[in-house]
């Protein structure tokens, strides 16, 4: 493989693929019931097939398909168990592998970007990539002052297809929604969409992965891996060794669950106030825990810029929502257009539907489980509900949106993790709104 597929037509056709190689296995699956399987079984084998399909076209595309499946796996722990099993395994793969680029493209792009002498600046240079992201691929190699350094080589052709990917994704979002249930995908679509030129630019991801580190430097619990070289496609820095959050996940003793759940919620929350900024991509492949015991935070393409912190709006929401205060809720909700103009919605059915989102601020720690995501996402999805009906009222400002993505992709992890948190401690010390 040389670069990604560019041509539209190209891309439209896999991402095609998706929505009729599903609907053959459910025609297939009928066929299998009739000779006399049990549905258990054909669903399962429904799932796997469709799971190793869709991950497979999203991870060959790169590009947007490959990032619009990564935002989506941090929403696996709000799947069902009996049907996630199979997605689980895909989505990890997903957020840590692609098919990589051949030494000689890789050359020709440091070439491009670095200089024709860019051999002369690093000592060592490891041509089997180490990592893959979305838009590039991470090699480790030696600076030529002796720092390890990790290399982060963007896809030629990752612009076109970013774009292209973003426009075909929007008309099969629905193939997709079964992932998240109560959830719309479409904002999620148009809110990366909006982000993508901004990523392309390596240099801004350098800058703001300085703005990081130095906001951290020397933190005790966070570690950014310092920058050391930027160009549009290319960027260089400190390399870090640690344990993948995606390990964590899976095999991590409960203490070690519970200390990356603290560390990621003490980062999210606090890196506005000591930063201006929020790291907005976040699934476990930008994650890793140090020997150290401290949280290596990675990629910063994507991140929303808060110069006066998080918004002292969400807090007092909280607290309204949390001491039941449905009047004033209502009132503020509407004042920040939170609430749709035409909308009749009734201060008791917000304060319903808001009151199990705060549910892990009630005690001093929550434990954060799939099956209490699971619970939200089926209560707020179940269309004959009321709270279905209250959360079609209301309204996410174009201001908030980046920030409740990340939110609820933290909260994700958190519940992958099965961790137990001290959330209302850190919430009330990194929060402006909810405890002043």
């Amino acid at each position: 493989m040389t670069e990604i597929p560019r041509k539209a037509v190209q891309r439209t056709a896999k991402l095609a693929s998706l929505p009729l190689g599903m609907a053959g296995r459910v025609v297939g699956g009928w066929g299998k019931r009739l000779i006399g399987q049990s549905a258990e079984e054909v669903n399962s084998q429904l799932s796997a097939k469709t799971a190793e399909q869709l991950f497979a076209v999203l991870g060959q595309l790169k590009g947007g398909a490959m990032k619009f499946g990564q935002a989506l796996s941090v929403f696996e722990a709000a799947v069902p168990d009996e049907l996630a099993a199979p997605y689980r395994e895909a989505l990890t793969k997903l957020q840590a592998a692609a098919p990589p680029l051949e030494a000689r493209t890789v050359h020709r792009v440091l070439a491009a970007q670095l200089g024709r002498s860019w051999t002369k600046r690093f000592a060592e240079f490891d041509d089997t990539p180490a990592a893959a992201a979305s838009i590039g691929q991470v090699h480790r190699a030696v600076w030529h002052d002796g720092r390890e350094v990790a290399v982060k080589v963007q896809y030629p052709g990752a612009d076109e297809a970013l774009l292209a990917d973003l426009r075909q994704l929007q008309r099969f979002s629905r193939v997709f929604q079964a992932l998240v249930p109560g959830a719309d995908v479409k904002p999620l679509l148009t809110e990366l969409q909006d982000r993508m030129v901004e990523e392309l630019d390596y240099r801004t991801e350098g800058d703001n992965e300085r703005a990081f580190a130095k906001s951290f430097d020397g933190d005790e619990h966070v570690v950014i891996p310092k920058v050391v070289a930027s160009a549009p496609m290319v960027l260089v820095t400190e390399w870090v060794t640690g344990t993948p959050l995606a390990s964590v996940i899976r095999d991590g003793e409960q203490s070690v669950r519970d200390r990356a759940g603290l560390l990621l919620s003490e980062f999210h929350f606090s890196s506005p106030a000591r930063s201006g900024l929020l790291h907005a991509d976040p699934h476990p492949g930008n994650f890793m825990l140090t020997q150290d015991g401290r949280l290596c935070v990675l990629d910063f393409g994507a991140v929303a810029r808060l110069p006066e912190g998080l918004p002292r709006p969400l807090g007092l929401m909280t607290r309204l929502s949390l001491e039941q205060r449905s009047e004033e809720l209502l009132d503020l909700l509407r004042n920040e257009h939170f609430v749709r103009p035409d909308s009749t919605v009734q201060a008791q059915d917000v304060v319903d539907y808001l009151g199990p989102f705060v549910e892990p601020l009630r005690a001093d720690s929550f434990k954060f489980t799939r099956k209490w995501l699971q619970k939200q996402a089926e209560r707020i999805g179940d269309l004959r509900g009321q709270d279905f009906r209250t959360g079609r009222s209301l309204n996410l400002p174009p201001q908030y949106l980046l920030i409740h993505r990340v939110t609820m992709g933290a909260t994700g992890i958190l519940c992958q993790l099965d961790a137990e948190v001290p959330a209302r401690d850190i919430v009330s010390r990194w929060q402006p709104g909810f405890a002043d």
